[in-house]
C-alpha cells in the first residue's frame, strides 16, 4: 500500500506512546531464554523483528527457522542455537538477509567449538547448525564489525565451559550497543568486565533469574521521527515512558536534535515522561560522527535536508548493509526533494546546501526498509502530498507509526500504485 501524506492544517500538539525497544527486547528475549528458572519475557515489542525471535523460542523442537528480513535476529539466533546442546536447525531468510554477509560470527562461534555448516554461498545465510556445549576461551575481532556479532556471543559467553574473553582490534563502532548488552547481562547476575577492547566473560559466570522480568525501555530510535516533525513543524510532543537516563544508545539524539531546534526535557505536567518542543536555536551546518548511533541517520539527514541546513556526516559504513544500502537509498530520494547529497568512502554523507528543480512531487521509494519510510513521511510538512511507498515496512519496529501520524493530525491518503506517475 502507498500513502499520500499531507499535513495538520493546525499546530502539531500530541502524546505518543513509542513501540518497547526491539534492540532491548530482543537481547532481553536471549538473555532470558539462558537463564534456568526465569518466567517468560512477555513485556517486549509488538513488531516483526520481535515476533521472529518470540517465536523461535516459543517452538523448542522446530528444525527450520526462517527470520526473513529481521538482521538482529539472525545473529542472535545462530549464536543461541549453536550454544543450545542438542538442538538440529536450519536457519534462514529472506532474500537481501542472504546477501547480508555472517562469515565473521560463524567464524568465532566455531572457534568457540560450534558446528556451523553453510547450506548456499560461504559466508551467508542459510546455516544448518547443530547445537552443542561450547567451550569459549580466546576470540579476536575487527572492532568495527557490527555490534550484533559482538553482543550474540557475549550473550551466550556464560553457556561457555571456559568463559569468554573477547578482544576487539581498532576503534569500535556502535560501542553504546554494546554496553547496553554488557548493561543487560549485569542485570541478570552475570559479572561482566570491560577494559578498553577487551571484554571477558569468566569460566562459571551463569545468568541468574530476577524477580521479575528485565525492564524494557520505550524506543529511543522511534523517538527521533517524532523529533524530526517537532524540527520541521514548531509542534510540541509528550513521550510517555522515555528516560533522558538509558541503556539504548540512541538517547544520545535528544543533544543532536538541540542543534536542530528541538529541546528534549522531562514533561512538568506528566509523570515518567519526555517533552519535546521547538526552539529558535539551530545550526547553521551539522557535523556529525554518528558511528555510535547509525540508526538516527535517516531521522536527522532528512531533517537537515528540509531545514536547509548543510552536513557532514560521517561513521555510517554499517549502513551499506542494512535493510538496504541506505546511503545510496538517502542520496536517491533527497534527490526527489532536489537535494543533492554526495556519498563519500563509503562512510559518509555529504549536502553542501545544493539543489537542482524539481517537476513533480516525490513519490518515496522505501526500499523494504522501516526507516527510510519513517524518515521520509515527516516531509510532507515540507511538501504536501509526497507519497510514501510500501508503507506495511514499518512493521518491522513501529507497527503504529502511521496511526500515530493520524493522531497527530496528518491525513494518510490510500493511493493505488496505477494513479502514480513513474516514480524515479
Amino acid at each position: 500500500m502507498d500513502y499520500r501524506i499531507t499535513p495538520p492544517e493546525s499546530l502539531i500538539e500530541t502524546t505518543v506512546f513509542l513501540p518497547l525497544s526491539k534492540s532491548m527486547s530482543n537481547r532481553a528475549l536471549v538473555i532470558n531464554a539462558l537463564t534456568p528458572g526465569a518466567s517468560p519475557q512477555e513485556n517486549v515489542a509488538r513488531c516483526d523483528d520481535t515476533d521472529v525471535m518470540v517465536a523461535a523460542f516459543s517452538d523448542p523442537s522446530a528444525t527450520s527457522v526462517n527470520v526473513g528480513a529481521a538482521g538482529t535476529a539472525m545473529r542472535f539466533l545462530t549464536a543461541y542455537f549453536a550454544a543450545t546442546e542438542g538442538r538440529e536447525v536450519t536457519i534462514d531468510g529472506s532474500e537481501r538477509m542472504r546477501r547480508r554477509p555472517i562469515g565473521v560470527l560463524v567464524d568465532a562461534l566455531r572457534k568457540c567449538g560450534a558446528a556451523i555448516d553453510y547450506t548456499g554461498e560461504e559466508g551467508f545465510p542459510p546455516l544448518r547448525i547443530s547445537g552443542r556445549s561450547l567451550k569459549g576461551g580466546d576470540v579476536t575481532l575487527p572492532a568495527s564489525v557490527s555490534s550484533q556479532y559482538i553482543s550474540a556471543l557475549l550473550m551466550i559467553a556464560p553457556a561457555m565451559t571456559d568463559g569468554l574473553t573477547l578482544t576487539l582490534e581498532g576503534e569500535i563502532i556502535s560501542r553504546p550497543y554494546i554496553l547496553m548488552t554488557l548493561g543487560m547481562m549485569r542485570r541478570q547476575g552475570v559479572g561482566v568486565e570491560m577494559d578498553g577492547n577487551v571484554i571477558t566473560v569468566p569460566a562459571g559466570s551463569r545468568y541468574v533469574a530476577p524477580a521479575h522480568p528485565l525492564e524494557i525501555e520505550r524506543d529511543w530510535s522511534a523517538a527521533g521521527f517524532w523529533a524530526e516533525i517537532v524540527a520541521l513543524s514548531a509542534g510540541f510532543v509528550t513521550l510517555p515512558g522515555l528516560r533522558l537516563e538509558s541503556l539504548q544508545g540512541d538517547c544520545r539524539l535528544a543533544q543532536y536534535f538541540e542543534m536542530l531546534g528541538v529541546n528534549t526535557a522531562p514533561s512538568e505536567d506528566v509523570t515518567d515522561a519526555l517533552e519535546m518542543s521547538a526552539t529558535p536555536e539551530q545550526f547553521s551546518r551539522l557535523d556529525l560522527d554518528l558511528s555510535e548511533q547509525p540508526d538516527l541517520a535517516q531521522a536527522i539527514v532528512v531533517t537537515c535536508a528540509m531545514l536547509g541546513i548543510p552536513f557532514h556526516i560521517t561513521g555510517l559504513s554499517t549502513l551499506r548493509i542494512k535493510e538496504t544500502d541506505r546511503l545510496a537509498a538517502l542520496a536517491a530520494e533527497l534527490l526527489k526533494f532536489g537535494i543533492v547529497v554526495e556519498v563519500e568512502r563509503d562512510s559518509e554523507l555529504l549536502w553542501d546546501g545544493r539543489r537542482m528543480p524539481i517537476r513533480e512531487l516525490p513519490v518515496i521509494d522505501t526500499y523494504s526498509d522501516h526507516r527510510m519510510a519513517m524518515a521520509f513521511a515527516p516531509a510532507a510538512i515540507f511538501l504536501p502530498d509526497i507519497i510514501i511507498r510500501d508503507v506495511e515496512v514499518v512493521s518491522k519496529s513501529y507497527p503504529e507509526f502511521w496511526n500515530h501520524l493520524a493522531e497527530a493530525g496528518f491525513s494518510l491518503t490510500p493511493v493505488e500504485l496505477s494513479e502514480l506517475s513513474d516514480p524515479q
